[in-house]
Formats: C-alpha cells, sequence, structure tokens
C-alpha cells in the first residue's frame, strides 16, 4: 500500500505548522519540512521542539533563505527530498505541499487513489507551445541569466536583464532538455524521486542552468520528470486542487466551501483562508477518518468562471474585486503616507526601504509612472487604480508575501483614506508637515497648468494665497476625519521627536526610526 512522505516548505505561523505535521502523519504517512532560514530563529526552534520526537517527521538538514521567483526554493525542496529519501525508507511517494494546503480527502482514500495508478502527477506542458504563462516573461526566463530578485531587488533585476539583452548575452538550453512547465504542486513516486537526485548529482550543466532561470519552481522538476520518465507514467495534472483569478492569484477558500472542496476529484486544496477556523478543523479532522465515501462532480473550476462572470451578492466563494466590501485582511496592515510635497515623501520612502524590509510603493493613486508589478492589468491606469483599489492593494500584498505594506498619498485622496480606514485592517497613517515658501508655491502652480512661464509676478502674487489656503484645507480635512492611529512628522520639529513619531508609526525601534529621519536633507526641496 501506498505511504505518503510529504514535503513541506514553509516560512512562517509554527503553531499551524506543527498542527499540519501532526494531522498528516496520524494515519501513517510522514513529512519532510524545510522552515525557511529567513524566518526567526526562535521559531524554527519551536517546531523542531514540538516535533523532534514524533518518528514521521524529519527535517531538512540544511536550510536555505527563500525568496519568490529564486532557484532557492528548488534548493529548498532538494534538501527536504534528500531528507525524506534517507528518513523514510519505506515511503512510495513524495507529495510537495505549503502551508496553506489541506486535505480534502482521508488518508485511506489517498492511500488507495495513488495504488491505483502507477504514475508520476505533475502538470508538464511544452514551455514554449503551450500557453501556460498568461502574462510577463516567457522566453527571457530560460535565455538569459537572472542573478537578482525581481521582487526584492527591481532595479538590479532589470538592469542585469536590459544589460544581457543589449549586449546580445543569450544562452543555449542544454541539448538533450526539453523545457517543461506548470505547477510546482506535484506528487512523485520514490523511483522517480531517486532518478532526479541522482540527475542533479550528476548533470551540473543541467544544474548550472536551472540555477539562474527566473521562477525555477515551475520548470526544474517539470523538466526533469519528463526526461526521466516515459510519457505512459506521467499523468499531467496536480492532486491539488487550486484555482486562479483572473489576475492570475491563487483563490482563497472559506469555511463555507467545505461540500465544494470534497466534492472535487483532488487530494489537497490550496489556499484555505487563515480566518476559515472552522474549514480548517473539519478538514483537519478528515485526514484520519474511516470508510468515508465521497461523491466527486468535479464542478469547481466552472462553477467558478461562471459565477465570475457574472458577479454576484454573497461569500460563499469569497470576495470578488468589485464588491466594494471586499476586505484587505484583518491580518494586514496598511500604512499611508501623506504629503504634499512629493519628493518629501519619496525620500522618507527610500530610508524606510533601506533601512527596515518593509514594501514601500510611492504615489500609485497620483502618478500613472509609479513602478508597480505587472497584476494582470489593474495597475496599467491612474482610473483603474482608483476603482478597484482594494483589490489592487491584496495584490500588492499578495505580490510581496507580506502583511505589512507602505503606500504615499496626496493629501487630497481623502476618499481613499476614508475606504482603507474602513476596511477590518489595519491601517495608520502618517502626515509630513512641511513648510510651503513662496517660490515652492510658485513652482507648484506651474507644474499643475495653474501658471505658465509667462505669468506675471503680479497674477502670481494674487494666485498664492488662493493655493496657500487650498494647501490647509486638505491637511484640515483629514484631521476633521479623525481617523485613529494618525500621527504626524514636522519640518520644524527636531529629529528626535520626529524619530519618536515615526517609529511609533512603523513599530520599530527608536535607533531604527532615528537613522530614517536624521539626513539634514529630507525636507529640502
Amino acid at each position: 500500500m501506498a505511504e505518503i512522505a510529504y514535503i513541506l516548505l514553509c516560512h512562517k505561523d509554527p503553531q499551524a505548522v506543527i498542527q499540519q505535521a501532526r494531522r498528516l502523519t496520524v494515519a501513517g504517512d510522514n513529512m519532510a519540512i524545510h522552515f525557511d532560514a529567513s524566518a526567526p530563529a526562535e521559531q524554527y526552534e519551536r517546531i523542531r521542539a514540538e516535533l523532534d520526537g514524533l518518528p514521521n517527521v524529519t527535517f531538512a538538514k540544511k536550510r536555505v533563505k527563500c525568496g519568490w521567483g529564486e532557484w532557492s526554493l528548488v534548493q529548498a525542496t532538494l534538501n527536504a527530498l534528500e531528507s525524506a529519501i534517507e528518513a523514510f525508507p519505506r515511503a512510495t511517494h513524495f507529495y510537495m505541499l505549503s502551508g496553506d494546503c489541506m486535505a480534502i480527502k482521508t488518508a485511506e482514500y489517498a492511500h488507495q487513489f495513488l495504488d491505483a495508478r502507477d504514475v508520476d502527477f505533475i502538470e508538464s506542458f511544452d514551455f514554449f507551445d503551450s500557453d501556460w504563462i498568461k502574462t510577463g516573461m516567457k522566453e527571457d526566463r530560460l535565455i538569459y541569466r537572472h542573478y537578482f530578485n525581481e521582487r526584492t531587488q527591481k532595479r538590479r533585476f532589470y538592469a542585469a536583464f536590459n544589460l544581457q539583452r543589449r549586449l546580445g548575452l543569450k544562452r543555449a538550453i542544454p541539448a538533450d532538455i526539453q523545457v517543461q512547465i506548470g505547477s510546482q504542486w506535484w506528487c512523485l513516486r520514490r523511483r522517480t524521486v531517486e532518478a532526479i537526485l541522482a540527475m542533479v548529482a550528476k548533470r551540473r550543466d543541467v544544474m548550472r542552468f536551472f540555477r539562474t532561470t527566473w521562477i525555477p519552481d515551475e520548470t526544474f522538476f517539470q523538466s526533469l520528470v519528463r526526461h526521466l520518465v516515459p510519457d505512459t507514467e506521467i499523468e499531467s495534472r496536480t492532486l491539488t486542487f487550486l484555482l486562479f483569478s483572473d489576475y492570475g492569484l491563487p483563490v482563497t477558500f472559506y469555511n463555507d466551501h467545505y461540500d465544494l472542496l470534497l466534492a472535487q476529484d483532488y487530494l489537497f486544496a490550496r489556499k484555505i483562508s487563515p480566518e476559515a477556523t472552522d474549514l480548517k478543523a473539519r478538514l483537519g479532522r478528515l485526514y484520519a477518518a474511516r470508510d468515508v465515501s465521497f461523491q466527486i462532480s468535479n464542478e469547481g473550476r466552472s462553477l467558478y468562471a461562471f459565477l465570475t462572470g457574472r458577479g454576484r451578492i454573497g461569500r460563499r466563494f469569497g470576495m470578488r474585486f468589485w464588491e466594494t466590501e471586499s476586505s484587505l485582511g484583518r491580518e494586514r496592515e496598511l500604512m499611508i503616507v501623506v504629503c504634499k510635497k512629493w519628493h518629501v515623501a519619496k525620500r522618507l520612502l527610500e530610508r524606510i526601504r533601506q533601512v527596515t524590509n518593509v514594501p514601500a510603493v510611492d504615489y500609485l493613486f497620483n502618478e500613472e509612472n509609479t513602478a508597480l508589478p505587472d497584476l494582470g492589468g489593474i495597475q496599467s491606469t491612474l482610473e483603474k487604480r482608483t476603482r478597484h483599489r482594494r483589490s489592487l492593494m491584496r495584490m500588492l500584498f499578495d505580490y510581496y508575501e507580506t502583511d505589512r505594506l507602505i503606500v504615499c498619498m496626496d493629501p487630497g485622496n481623502l476618499d481613499l483614506m476614508e475606504d482603507f480606514f474602513a476596511d477590518r485592517s489595519t491601517t495608520r497613517l502618517l502626515e509630513i508637515e512641511c513648510q510651503f515658501s513662496d517660490d515652492y508655491l510658485a513652482g507648484h502652480a506651474r507644474r499643475v497648468g495653474l501658471a505658465g512661464e509667462q505669468t506675471s509676478a503680479a497674477t502670481l502674487a494674487r494666485l498664492l494665497p488662493t493655493i496657500r489656503n487650498d494647501m490647509i484645507y486638505e491637511t484640515d480635512r483629514i484631521r476633521d476625519a479623525g481617523f485613529p492611529r494618525h500621527g504626524r512628522l514636522r519640518e520644524n520639529a527636531t529629529v528626535e521627536e520626529n524619530a519618536g513619531r515615526l517609529a511609533e508609526f512603523l513599530t520599530i525601534a527608536p535607533e531604527k526610526a532615528l537613522q530614517i529621519v536624521r539626513p539634514d536633507h529630507l525636507f529640502a526641496d
């Protein structure tokens, strides 16, 4: 009978990892865990302390710091596979999981399912001929070398990419490898995993190639399995049920999806909402149950496509981007920096990026050319960003894989601030209070088209008080709104005073805040 070794890659929530390991090993299966080396050491130590006594649980012998789209995710998987092969000699199948996955069938059903099919379950479609990639890079993922992370080192990523393209530094794909692409959630037989590990040790050229491809977890195992295993022994599908929105983001499942999930022809589902405590409890009990019959209807994808194509009221399948009530997420924290002098706010955000790891985005609702990732087109115009503001923000949280995000807004965006403060997420506001000289106001009038180069000094003199009063009015409206968690940095305050307010806003140590605000030119025009 099949015996499964689950390969779990995770980077947060130690308690959830512990619960998942106990749930999936109670029926005699196994688990090899790789916990991201960039996560706090005390979290990993807690997991080890709780699970070290379980004979069916092992850990990757070497942990690596993982980043989305990087080779590090593949290396972490290989490290966990090596530990699993050694620790679980009776394991017949190796099943890739994340911390967001949960079983939607019993262990009994899963074992019978795998016994009935002597194949590897892994999506593997021809990289060049298929339309698996919907947006972003395609061929460029492979033919150029990618040394930097596109999310955390965007400038370096594109600088290196553009330099190679200008210089014509394309590289060849290993001659005997037909690159495949597909989901990273697979289930492989033992002999396939052993063959992959043997090839990894032998084929340094293949390893060199994939180490510098972009998003290799969607191509590495998919290509090697197709290279090593006959087509008749590969079922090009995943056993993990997952849906994607029109914008390429994974659909989240909630408490009222239990019956829908059980009816799908899959063994696991991803992603389960952190807030779906009832669903998690029911699915957790399900895995160890016996003699459960499942009525497979497999309508999940078509039903989701039907409903999202029309829009509706209700929450059964999660909230949609066009519903104004849709939330950023109760566990998330949005930090809004408001300043009329955009260059001052941008300067502050650049300092914050240098000193902290919190992602920060400049005036995304005010400047069309603000640097934003490709989110399927919702980011393409100011009008779209504003209309789908909450959806855009949720996508940015997901893109940066963070629960904390900083954005800049103009004081005139009061309606946006009110909307975000009405959300269930935690919203903070930091207002930067600047001094406005007549020269600055005159320049502002020219930048926004209120005055031209030929406007007389007398006309400007009459215009400046109105502009100044308008700026004061915008500030007063923000203060009259009575937002909670509203702090201010002042140009005429001391560095220590501003550091204290910034530390409170970012919830960081005062010395870090002092490091951010210390430069004398922060408020310079």
